[in-house]
């Protein structure tokens, strides 16, 4: 650790990286303690320790959604504008021709992306006035049309700020941004676990207890991140001219998480709808059926799963296309071994990545669904530990680990001249 804490510092456009990131980091966490004007900060506190599903968006936003700051909507937005661009990159003929046009099809659809940002955002932010009037002081068309266009601002300055992560920080800015606001919260967890224990509301064995599952939690999100189905590729050998291509062997990594946190952000938009049209309708079956998928109820739970698994297959199908993978393996003179290339590889590769997708899913809705069970086994109230926010981190943290290693391997690689 500590060499590589020395690689990091002797490496000067690393260190340059490095502390970009850190200040953009601090210029975030600057933003989440100021508030949108017009609005009683108090009032939506108390809305925040009602409801578990509060807790957990509040989480992903570094606390910024209980203060209602300027960043109150995080970034969520691009990420719902970003996945929708993914989706219609293949229905849209002309975003898919983009998509493979290289670098100037991918800056005409990161531009879209982020026009459907501040769409997405200024809807959202204008939902979110209408749903919390109660903490508006003066309410009005103003005041809402002020709170929406602040929030809808600080969600683009936060879009912004990941894209100049991206170009002169370290790694993914966007996820580097919603890592900060996960991890930001890890003090405030600790210090409610001592004030537990102090107060005598959980014993030492309960901590422990906690600690031994949040290790095991980490552990196994890390083997399934990693890990992949190899399979083996071996390319025939072509002589063209005076030169031979080909002639070697590969393999195609297939990941047994695909799909990554999607799904389970699909999964929780879905269900979140019923509670979300009930604090707008003031009827009564409405507000019982709403009861029914409040957060962690056995109904919500087992929906949330079924859901999940669902998605998992559904944007996995999406985002990986066998018949092109099987297609352009049979161009380039690639074959797996025993198989014949075209649709019987196509078919081979289907069915291996439907059982892998399988256990994907499965971790994945238990990751997702854990927390619960984890308050239960533990007697910790207001436990937010694991599930999505466990996944993010230790995602990007892995990510990032990699980036850095590859500019400390580049930087440091002498080839056979010296």
């Amino acid at each position: 650790m500590l060499s590589a804490l020395s690689n990091i510092l002797k490496i000067t456009e690393l260190r340059q990286k490095v502390v970009f990131t850190l200040a953009m980091f601090l210029v975030f966490r600057a933003g989440t303690h100021i508030p949108v004007p017009g609005v009683d900060v108090s009032v939506i506190e108390q809305m925040f320790t009602s409801g578990n599903l509060f807790g957990l968006l509040d989480l992903f936003s570094g606390g910024a959604l209980s203060k209602f700051s300027i960043f109150a909507m995080s970034i969520t937005p691009y990420i719902n504008a970003s996945i929708i661009m993914q989706l219609i990159t293949i229905v849209v003929p002309t975003f898919e021709q983009w998509s493979k046009e290289g670098e100037e099809g991918r800056k005409k659809l990161t531009q879209i992306t982020r026009y459907g940002t501040v769409l997405l955002g200024f809807i959202q932010a204008i939902g979110m006035a209408i749903g919390l009037k109660a903490a508006i002081i003066n309410p009005g068309v103003a005041s809402t049309l002020l709170i929406a266009l602040t929030l809808t601002a600080g969600t683009t300055f936060l879009m912004w700020l990941g894209e100049q992560i991206t170009e002169k920080g370290i790694g993914n800015g966007i996820s580097l941004i919603i890592f900060a606001g996960i991890v930001s919260r890890l003090p405030d967890g600790l210090y409610m676990l001592y004030q537990y224990l102090t107060a005598g509301t959980i014993n030492i064995f309960n901590v422990l207890l906690f600690a031994i599952i949040a290790l095991a939690m980490i552990v196994l999100v890390i083997a399934i991140t990693q890990g992949q189905r190899r399979i083996p590729v071996q390319y025939a050998k072509r002589v063209v001219g005076r030169k031979t291509y080909g002639g070697h062997s590969t393999h195609i990594p297939l990941k047994v998480n695909q799909a990554g946190v999607i799904p389970i952000i699909f999964a929780s938009s879905v269900l979140m709808f019923p509670v979300t049209i009930a604090q707008f309708v003031d009827i009564s079956w409405v507000k019982t059926v709403a009861g029914w998928f409040a957060w962690g109820t056995p109904l919500q739970t087992f929906l949330y799963a079924l859901l999940i698994i669902f998605f998992t297959y559904f944007y996995t199908a999406v985002t990986l296309n066998i018949s092109d993978m099987a297609e352009n393996m049979k161009k380039y003179g690639g074959f797996i071994p025993g198989l014949r290339p075209g649709k019987p590889t196509a078919d081979y590769l289907d069915r291996v990545m439907t059982r892998i997708t399988l256990a994907g899913s499965i971790f994945l809705a238990g990751i997702a669904i854990l927390p619960n069970f984890i308050a239960a086994v533990t007697n910790i109230p207001g436990l937010n530990f694991g599930g999505t926010a466990l996944l993010i981190v230790v995602g990007v943290a892995l990510d990032t680990m990699k980036q850095i290693e590859a500019i400390v391997l580049m930087r440091h690689y002498q080839g056979f001249m010296k």
